[in-house]
């Protein structure tokens, strides 16, 4: 998606005053430097890669569209018939009659992408792997040894090409939000540098749904106040903003402002990701505990997928009325992003580890830890025909839950929101 260059007259004029008078312009901004380096349709471009007879056609990696088996990547040449991930196969065979349907080899995939990260530590140690295909890299000390970042971004590009046999999109930016919203605007075959000089410049006519953390349910509460671009959201008082959106109103700001202070943390580094609710009331029921666990284990899987990562180690942690707090832990035969899996897990700490005797609880919480790329952790996934049907389930959901909310499709039965506190 580019920026529209359509965008002129009194309006045009109105967001060149807003960007000129852009906060940005009075902060005095670190001087890092940030890649986001994504692969342009990597499953698909993989498959044209080791099949050159497939260049130019509309290839289709996932489920086969006799089955109920879901899109897991479609080439360029099939999303100009609206064929995307996570649609159905059968959906994406309607779209695009003539497309090329394969299945996903993972072992593959994750031989190229060791090849492609093998290129970014030629140049930097500081390397985030997002999924398979994308990472972040702080190239912030090693531009003495290699030149300024666009050439080491451009340096990368080009090694990809020329050795692999593979097209990347590349952004380059002080920070990480900027770097990912460049790779993405001139894919594919994209190469996007963003100055600190012309930040306010850069975001102020985009959609407010390239800010992180604006879906589809918060685009539109935004949309009826008026709110459609990041120079309509930074002319909007701070506090009424805070009012309708809470704390993520702040977050969003700063996204608008071309702030993001998260440092790249490379592969290695212990992460973990996590969700816990405090109740409204002590909860004692099992059944009501059950049902708030897979929730909060639904929402850590749905993070984990959508960063690309799997997880080893689950862990619970429960708050008696007394402030007790205890936490248990279970490491994985192999690292999952399976909601199933994670769920399971989950629950057996619940119902046999915490040796909980019925007391009530103020707080649950689960978290998951000892990250890593899903597809070298997962090698097999396309293998299990059930497994592969949980993943398939898995990326519906998270799909409808992305667009619309996750209020509109859970698993499982629901309490009453009424019954239920804040969430962490």
């Amino acid at each position: 998606m580019r920026e529209d260059p359509g965008r002129g007259g009194a309006q045009g004029d109105a967001d060149a005053a807003a960007a000129a008078a852009h906060p940005l312009r009075d902060t005095i901004c670190a001087r890092r430097a940030i890649l986001h380096v994504d692969m342009d349709a990597f499953f698909a471009a993989v498959e044209v890669l080791d099949d050159p007879s497939l260049r130019g056609r509309p290839v289709i990696v996932g489920g086969t569209p006799e089955g109920r088996g879901v899109v897991a990547a479609a080439s360029y040449e099939a999303r100009r018939f609206g064929v995307h991930s996570a649609m159905s196969a059968a959906r994406a065979r309607r779209l695009c009659p003539r497309g090329v349907f394969l299945r996903p080899r993972g072992r593959r995939y994750a031989e190229i992408s060791a090849q492609i990260f093998a290129v970014f530590r030629d140049f930097t140690p500081m390397v985030e792997p997002l999924s398979v295909d994308e990472a972040f890299l702080d190239v912030t000390g090693c531009q003495r040894l290699f030149g300024p970042a666009a050439a080491i971004g451009r340096a990368i590009k080009d090694r990809v090409r020329e050795e692999i046999g593979l097209i990347a999109s590349v952004g380059v930016a002080p920070n990480k939000f900027l770097a990912k919203l460049a790779s993405d605007l001139e894919k594919p075959d994209g190469f996007v540098v963003i100055e600190e000089s012309e930040i306010a410049e850069r975001l102020a006519p985009l959609p407010v749904s390239r800010l992180w953390g604006v879906g589809r349910v918060t685009e539109q509460a935004l949309a009826r106040r008026g709110v459609r671009s990041v120079c309509d959201l930074l002319a909007c008082d701070p506090a009424a903003l805070e009012v309708q959106l809470g704390a993520a109103a702040r977050t969003l700001r700063e996204l608008a402002m071309g702030r993001d202070d998260r440092p790249v943390a490379p592969e290695g580094e212990q992460r973990s990701y996590g969700a816990e609710i405090t109740f409204a009331r002590d909860v004692q029921s099992a059944q009501e505990l059950r049902e708030a666990l897979d929730e909060l284990t639904e929402r850590v899987g749905g993070r984990l997928r959508s960063d690309g990562l799997a997880a080893r180690t689950v862990h619970v942690k429960a708050r008696y009325p007394d402030f007790t707090t205890v936490t248990r832990a279970v490491t994985l035969p192999e690292p999952t992003a399976l909601t199933t899996v994670l769920r399971e897990a989950a629950r057996d700490l619940l119902d046999r580890r915490l040796e909980r005797r019925g007391r009530p609880l103020r707080l649950l919480g689960v978290s998951v830890s000892r990250l890593e790329p899903v597809v070298r952790a997962q090698g097999e996934l396309f293998g299990d025909p059930g497994r592969e049907k949980a993943a398939e389930i898995d990326l519906l959901v998270d799909r409808v839950q992305d667009r619309f909310g996750r209020a509109l499709l859970r698993r499982g039965a629901r309490r009453r929101p009424a019954d239920r506190g804040g969430a962490a």
